[in-house]
């Protein structure tokens, strides 16, 4: 098999690992080296449905020791296998950054005989990319779950940012789809890193080393079990709290496999997918608690609000808010005003009182901010009243519309290339 072959199956058994990102690194280059990993020097695109395509996202192999059901990579299905050796991954991501194709790479692995086993190529794929190549550029490394510490701290100590998959939200899931698979196997090596990079950071001597710079993450399957969005946040929450990570990922459940355990979806849950991420964002930036946003009689997000909307309406007792009084935190609660409208109306009103013409000009979107406030005690002219189905009916008819023109697609290294298969091996190896 040649390593078009390879890359066509590997890069496309890794569309459905959804934790990558390329921010919050300050790897810098080396005399003759290649690459630069700055903070906020990688350039990356986002697809519509929240999956990022600016790295080299590839599988290192797709031969499996696992059976797990949810996976398109499972031992007992009949599908294309394929491995590469370190050389070819190290010399594939050098060719397409020469090239400008990527800015960096982002590295799984099915299980191949063991996990240790399995992380010793990861490692000297890494190793030939930073000790020969001098590539300086953004390595994202999923860890094996099950493997040694020390080969998790050799890796950490070469590559920018690492990720464990939880995959499934709650221990019997795991037990029901993924039986092979430990929760203990998962959570150790998460907290071993947390542990690892908080320990680095209070170290002030040479001794130092660069851990992990850019923190871990991990992946939530969303649809293949019935866990709540409750549960799921809830477990996102004490994620970043009790092990730091930098980002949780939810990916929806896309049916690869038959099997009597599995749900049986037409298309993947991508609207719960964007609305646990919409809910993410206000745990992390926003002061928002899981048990804030739902509880147990209110456990899933509304699919037609997003849930800061969804939230404000079944509070309805917090507003409307007067903008020229009202606290930082406060105006964060307030559907369509963010972090940087926030901060604006801040600094403005030291100046003057803001009216709804001077919350335009600062950049606030009103659509649904108007709804929740005031400016100097009135309301929006086109607010008629302060009711919440008059509010509930306008924000649905909004974002109906949206709905309807939102259309999502599954991106992929391939789509659309004209040029021959020669000429693509041509320009993979370097030789075009």
């Amino acid at each position: 098999m040649d390593i078009f072959d390879k890359l066509q199956i590997l890069a496309d058994s890794a569309k459905y690992d959804a934790s990558c990102s390329s921010s919050g690194s300050s790897r810098k280059n080396l005399l003759n080296g290649i690459g630069n990993a700055h903070t906020s020097g990688i350039c990356h695109s986002w697809g519509a449905d929240g999956r990022c395509i600016s790295l080299l996202k590839i599988l290192f192999s797709n031969c499996c020791i696992y059976d797990c059901k949810y996976c398109v990579n499972r031992c007992t299905n009949n599908v294309k296998r394929a491995t590469f050796t370190p050389r070819e991954v190290a010399d594939l991501t050098i060719n397409f950054y020469k090239r400008n194709y990527i800015e960096g790479l982002f590295l799984s692995s099915a299980v191949i005989k063991s996990p240790d086993y399995t992380m010793e190529l990861l490692i000297k794929t890494v190793t030939i990319l930073r000790k020969e190549y001098l590539f300086n550029g953004y390595i994202h490394c999923k860890t094996i779950p099950g493997c040694s510490q020390d080969l998790i701290s050799k890796l950490g100590n070469m590559v920018d940012r690492m990720s464990v998959n939880i995959e499934l939200p709650s221990n019997n899931s795991l037990k029901l789809l993924a039986p092979q698979k430990q929760k203990d196997g998962i959570l150790q090596p998460m907290s071993y890193i947390s542990n690892k990079i908080h320990q680095n950071k209070l170290i002030k001597s040479k001794l130092k080393t660069n851990f992990v710079p850019a923190g871990q993450t991990t992946q939530l399957i969303i649809g293949a079990t019935p866990e709540s969005d409750l549960k799921i946040l809830t477990l996102s929450q004490n994620l970043y709290k009790k092990l730091s990570l930098k980002r949780v990922y939810y990916s929806a459940y896309i049916s690869v496999n038959n099997d009597k355990n599995l749900p049986t979806l037409e298309s993947p849950p991508l609207l719960r997918e964007n609305r646990l991420y919409q809910a993410d964002w206000l745990l992390r930036f926003y002061g928002f608690t899981a048990d804030e946003l739902l509880d147990e009689k209110y456990p899933n997000f509304n699919n037609i609000l997003d849930p800061k909307c969804d939230w404000a309406l079944r509070h309805l007792e917090n507003f409307p808010v007067e903008i020229n009084t009202a606290d930082y935190y406060t105006l964060l609660r307030v559907p369509g005003i963010g972090v940087i409208s926030a901060k604006k109306i801040i600094r403005a009103r030291r100046s003057f009182m803001l009216d709804f013409e001077s919350l335009q000009k600062l950049g606030v979107t009103l659509k649904r901010a108007k709804y929740f406030i005031t400016c100097k005690g009135k309301y929006f002219d086109k607010v008629y009243k302060f009711n919440s189905n008059f509010i509930e009916t306008n924000l649905v008819y909004q974002e109906r519309n949206q709905l309807q023109n939102n259309t999502f697609e599954q991106l992929s290294l391939f789509d659309k290339l004209l040029p021959t298969k020669e000429d693509k091996l041509k320009c993979l190896t370097g030789s075009l």
